[in-house]
Parts: C-alpha cells; structure tokens; sequence
C-alpha cells in the first residue's frame, strides 16, 4: 500500500502534515486526550473538553476518525447512541500527548516566571 512512500512533514505537500495538524490542533489533541480515558458519547465528550463547540467537535471527531485515530460506534437504538473510543493507532498519538501534557501541567510554574520575567524585561525596554 504505502510501506515504500516516505512521508516528511517538512515537506508542503506532505500527507503526513495534514494529520499532524489535527493531532497538535487545540481541540484535536484535547479530544484525542480526553478519549485517553475511555469511552464517550458525543455530549460527554463535548463537557469533557471544555469550550469546543458542538460543530468544532464534529468537524474533529470527523477528522480523527478519517485519519484512523478514532472509532465512532452507533448503535442502532432509540433515541441512537454513538460512542467514540480510540484506535489503536488512536491510543498510540494519545498515550505520547497525555506525556507531553503532564509535563507541560507540571513545569508550569517555570512557564509562569518566564512570562513574569519576559514581560517585566519588555517593559523596561519600552520607551
């Protein structure tokens, strides 16, 4: 299939680029994190990830699942239910994310001195 393509996303026209944008994006990379901790349905999601809009959701969800990082699942019920779990290759992006958050969340008062020290330089370079 594609074993023999190479993919470099510092190349434009890169495949590989499109999907690093809806892994790294602001609400795909909260939604693949978030589905880290299991299952949900469409509205938990949306509670989980807090300030996404229902249409920014769908249109993530949508692309993550095109990319074969999530699984959406319906079931024929009434009123119907959808859930949305990871894929594997899904459970592989979000595990390396998680990681990346927790240090993030952790170094955080270093982030904040920085911007501290940052602004409080700037101001005393502006006239």
């Amino acid at each position: 299939m594609t074993d023999d393509l190479a993919f470099d996303v510092f190349a434009r026209a890169c495949q590989s680029r499109v999907t690093l944008e809806h892994v790294t994006g602001r609400w795909g990379g909260l939604t693949l994190c978030a589905l880290h901790d299991g299952s949900f349905r469409f509205n938990e999601l949306r509670r989980r990830v807090d300030g996404v809009s229902e249409k920014m959701l769908s249109q993530t969800l949508h692309a993550l699942e095109r990319d074969g990082l999530v699984h959406r699942e319906a079931q024929p019920t009434n009123p119907p239910r959808v859930d949305y779990t990871l894929t594997p290759l899904g459970r592989e992006v979000a595990v390396r994310l998680v990681g990346l958050i927790e240090l993030v969340e952790g170094r955080m008062p270093e982030v904040l001195s920085a911007r501290e020290r940052y602004d409080r330089d700037k101001e005393t370079v502006t006239p």
